[in-house]
């Protein structure tokens, strides 16, 4: 199949590269007339259902309960060995970025969940790294993990991140017990090894977390259509019905699915399902690709994605089969990730779920569209 473009332009390295955004976005002076005409009658808005209200992750009506409640974000190995992931389809939004430069620059998932009293059990839960508190704290989650290399210490030192780290559930699986480590929401014996693991909504309780919004949240980065997003007749759209992305270990590649309108997510050739969602397919209706520059930061693989800063750097969004240039910045720990089209304007998204990819500057040509 013809590729119908692998790159429309490169991924921004410098300042002088990227044009003046506060330039672009200001408005061309007109003269205006000495009597105002009225202003129009706004369409009258779309009442909301009683108890909802919608949600700033996804844009969908959830329970108005969970309004300030602030979401979770897992990490999830993507070793094939891990899999079959479990809960994965309750996220959100999920990221996937490359975990480290060796073993084929495998990816690890990171997945924002919301309304996580509902989560039975989720994971293989494995380490966190650096990047997941740069891309992750723009939603003031509180983080779900399994330890980590010591290049996280001063991140966690950080006010601005809080955690629970390695004491959830392993579930016995068939896995091997590197694999099986769960974020279960109630209290759990193992029943191979009579342990007891203590649920995540009382390790929340005990550990005297905010589960609500608190001064480090700024807002949120996904902004939504009213209408639905119709990318065909966009400048600089393209088809993309399938996107292979440039890790080799896993393959990650997405599909549109033409039946349904949504991405599938495939891993080393296989569609990604959800274990504890009768093995159903994790789609998304929304698609958004990063350009990202990294560093290395010893010969074992630990890597950094540069991922604050307020220099534009390049992206693509995809939704119904189409994909259009975009812009992306995330100047602080705590900023919402804002992200742009072309000419400066905030990219509107569709309601419904979100994967995002953040790909290495250094591959960004290799990133096919089709």
């Amino acid at each position: 199949m013809a590729l119908a473009a692998v790159m429309l332009f490169g991924c921004s390295k410098k300042e002088e590269d990227v044009p003046d955004l506060t330039s672009l976005v200001e408005p061309i002076p007109v003269e205006l007339p000495t009597e105002q005409p009225a202003p129009p009658t706004p369409e009258p808005t779309e009442a909301p259902p009683e108890g909802k209200y919608r949600s700033e992750l996804t844009n969908e009506w959830i329970d108005e309960e969970l309004k300030d409640q602030r979401p979770v974000a897992i990490m999830v190995d993507n070793e094939s060995l891990a899999w079959d992931h479990y809960g994965v389809n309750q996220a959100d939004i999920v990221f996937e970025m490359m975990n480290s430069t060796a073993n084929g620059r495998i990816t690890r998932l990171m997945c924002i969940v919301k309304d996580y009293e509902k989560i039975t059990q989720f994971g293989s839960i494995r380490s966190i790294r650096p990047t997941n508190f740069l891309a992750g704290g723009a939603f003031n989650a509180i983080y779900l993990h399994d330890g980590g290399p010591f290049y996280i210490n001063d991140y966690l030192a950080m006010p601005e991140f809080e955690h629970i780290s390695g004491t959830f559930a392993r579930v016995p699986n068939g896995k091997d017990s590197t694999y099986t480590e769960y974020v279960t929401g109630e209290d759990y014996k193992n029943p191979k090894t009579g342990k007891n693991y203590t649920g995540l909504i009382k390790q929340l309780e005990d550990g005297g977390f905010d589960r609500n919004y608190n001064q480090y949240y700024e807002g949120q980065s996904l902004k939504f259509a009213e209408d639905e997003v119709d990318l065909s007749g966009e400048s600089g759209s393209i088809s993309a019905t399938k996107v292979v992305q440039p890790f080799p270990h896993t393959t990650s590649t997405l599909k549109y699915d033409e039946e349904s309108g949504k991405y599938n997510l495939y891993c080393y050739d296989k569609l990604h399902v959800d274990a504890e969602d009768d093995n159903k397919a994790t789609e998304f209706e929304n698609a958004i690709v990063l350009c990202c520059d990294h560093v290395q930061l010893d010969e074992n693989g630990y890597m950094l994605y540069n991922f604050l800063t307020s220099t534009p750097k390049d992206g693509y969004y995809l939704t119904r089969g189409k994909a259009v240039p975009i812009q992306w910045i995330n100047p602080t720990y705590t900023s919402p990730i804002t992200f742009l089209n072309k000419d400066g304007s905030e990219r509107l998204l569709n309601t419904g779920k979100t994967y995002i990819s953040i790909v290495p500057e250094d591959s960004w040509d290799k990133l096919e569209i089709e």
